[in-house]
């Protein structure tokens, strides 16, 4: 058996997001019977879950990229590209 046929999809935060506002767009509306509701609602809050777990994630390797040695922010500055000065051809 192939192991990646086994394995679980890597996960997609702008999927989950996706998925997540068309549950409530849905619940809002009412399409929903109460079963089918509360399943949604299960599946809205583990989406919920898994988006703040991948939100925590970045924002620490964020904090890691900006980061000194001492684990001290560096200062970010706005990035000016190279201007080209065309006069001295």
């Amino acid at each position: 058996m192939n192991k990646k046929s086994n394995a679980t999809k890597p996960f997609n935060f702008e999927k989950a997001m996706e998925e997540l506002e068309e549950i409530v767009l849905q619940m809002e509306s009412g399409d929903f019977e109460l079963e089918e509701s509360i399943k949604q609602f299960e599946r809205g809050v583990a989406l919920t879950k898994l988006c703040q777990t991948a939100l925590s994630k970045a924002e620490q390797k964020v904090l890691q990229l900006s980061s000194d040695a001492e684990n001290q922010p560096v200062e970010l500055i706005d990035f000016e590209p190279p201007t080209t000065d065309d006069t001295h051809e």
